[in-house]
């Protein structure tokens, strides 16, 4: 099976066990993260349903990509400007396609567990 996700406004096509290199995403490595933005899965030929598909990966790696060279110069002006930058990426490996998007959340586990409590009191 495979799915199109988009993160960091860019769109890659992965499966199950695929390493990829995106921007950004906050988490340790070792932690799960979960893709939401699929648009599009299948598996063969046949497409499936994407409503409230969700893919899971793990970060691997928080890295920072090769540097880039900005080098600005004005002809017989005397100006020079040399800058350099680095941009930071997340190496995920995808451990699943499909599951469920978590619903939106009623209240949380804190709130419904003293719900009862002063419901006896």
């Amino acid at each position: 099976m495979f799915a199109i996700v988009r993160t960091g406004g860019k769109q890659y096509r992965v499966a199950a066990g695929d390493k990829i290199v995106v921007e950004k995403i906050a988490g340790e490595a070792g932690s799960t993260v979960e893709l939401s933005d699929v648009l599009l899965a299948g598996e063969g030929a046949e497409l499936k349903d994407v409503n409230g598909l969700v893919v899971t990966a793990e970060v691997i790696a928080q890295a920072k990509g090769e540097k880039v060279i900005v080098f600005k110069k004005r002809r017989r002006h005397n100006y020079r400007r040399r800058n350099g930058h680095r941009q930071r990426h997340t190496i995920l490996k995808i451990l699943s396609i499909g599951g469920e998007a978590p619903k939106a959340k009623k209240a949380s586990k804190k709130a419904e567990a003293e719900a009862p409590a002063a419901a006896e009191a």
